[in-house]
């Protein structure tokens, strides 16, 4: 369940990346720029992460395209290269 009471399995990825971007403050300025990312990617997106993971062990890779893409975005946003 996110913080605003909707259960996020049911939230759209993009709502979901927009959501956890708000509470990791530095990433939103870093999007877009060439830097270093800040942290070891195993940490970063920490929220994505679960629900592509809880996502995967439940229901197998195949249908959970839209957790993983979600998960990428976030990386790419943190200053990842995946």
């Amino acid at each position: 369940m996110s913080m605003d009471g909707m259960p996020l399995q049911n939230a759209s990825p993009a709502l979901v990346l927009v959501g956890s971007l708000k509470n990791q403050g530095s990433a939103v300025t870093s999007i877009g720029s060439e830097s270093k990312p800040k942290k070891k990617i195993c940490c970063a997106c920490p929220d994505t992460k679960k629900l592509r993971d809880e996502c995967i062990v439940e229901h197998g890779e195949e249908a959970c395209t839209k957790w993983i893409e979600a998960h990428r975005q976030c990386l790419r946003a943190e200053g990842f290269n995946v």
